[in-house]
């Protein structure tokens, strides 16, 4: 996948001959593609087969194959698939999920995470405290395994240079380094992994004005590349390791430890902070 500063560029209304080249079914892959060559063709081939027994029934049986037929001709012949989009997944080119138009809070040109292989991970909550507050205890990177349950650490090495130790299965743990991509102070911070990461990532945090002042809006969108593919993070879907669960659970941990100055761990419950003290805002 890649991170990508240019701006937007013009994207047609409709699909025309330069985008599809028919008479040698030659089709182009560029950043509105999250859809494969190969699978485009199949679609077009499934869709027109679905839309001939459509054509041959000529009932409502017939119908409902017809408009599924001519929903996946369209999918190829435009390289372009909304159920993808609501995942946030492709199988086309590394610039799909990471275009600027598809994702306007990610800055900076240089691949960190295939697309092909990327999940998709989004939450947000609310926080009664200021922007500025949150920002900047957010920005202070080594805070963040204070309500990170995952997180064993992070160094700072420079302004925008970090590293990174988080748990992982078996009693294991996994490290990367991570580089600032794009900062607005008191708005956002993205990042990106570099060199050899155990867990190519990249995504923002966002912070922005809740409706009629009371608190701020805190929002993360990540993607990242399981270690063990598609397959290892829907069986991580099962348990505490998932990083989606993870996310949606370290916001709550952060507004609970932003608005009363400690974090109160269930007991038994198994992560970085004390099941019975909790972890204090200081």
């Amino acid at each position: 996948m890649v991170l990508a500063s240019a701006g937007p560029g013009p994207i047609p209304d409709s699909v025309t001959n330069d985008d599809v080249d028919w008479s040698s079914f030659a089709l182009p892959e560029d950043t509105r593609h999250n859809v494969a060559k190969g699978e485009r063709i199949g679609s077009v081939l499934l869709g027109a087969a679905l839309v001939g027994l459509g054509v041959q029934r000529r009932d409502r049986l017939g119908l409902v194959s017809a408009l599924f037929g001519g929903y996946f001709i369209a999918r190829g012949a435009t390289g372009h698939c909304y159920l993808y989009d609501a995942l946030g997944v492709s199988t086309g080119s590394a610039d799909a999920v990471l275009a600027p138009w598809h994702r306007d809070d990610v800055t900076g040109r240089a691949a960190t995470v295939n697309a092909r292989k990327s999940v998709l991970v989004e939450h947000e909550v609310t926080i009664d405290r200021p922007r500025e507050q949150l920002f900047a205890f957010w920005r202070d990177f080594e805070n963040l395994p204070r309500f990170m349950d995952h997180l064993v650490s992070v160094r700072v090495d420079s302004p925008t240079r970090s590293h990174w130790v988080a748990k992982a299965p078996a009693g294991r743990t996994v490290e990367w380094d991570a580089e600032i991509v794009n900062e607005v102070p008191n708005e956002i911070i993205a990042w990106k992994s570099i060199r050899d990461a155990d867990v190519a990532n990249a995504g923002a945090v966002n912070f922005s004005d809740a409706p009629g002042g009371h608190g701020t809006i805190v929002r993360v969108r990540m993607d990242y590349e399981p270690p063990a593919g598609r397959l290892g993070a829907m069986l991580a879907h099962f348990t505490e390791e998932e990083p989606d669960r993870q996310i949606r659970e370290d916001l709550l941990r952060l507004k609970q430890l932003m608005e009363s100055g400690v974090i109160r761990s269930p007991a038994g419950r198994s992560g970085g902070t004390p099941s019975a003290g909790g972890t204090r805002l200081e």
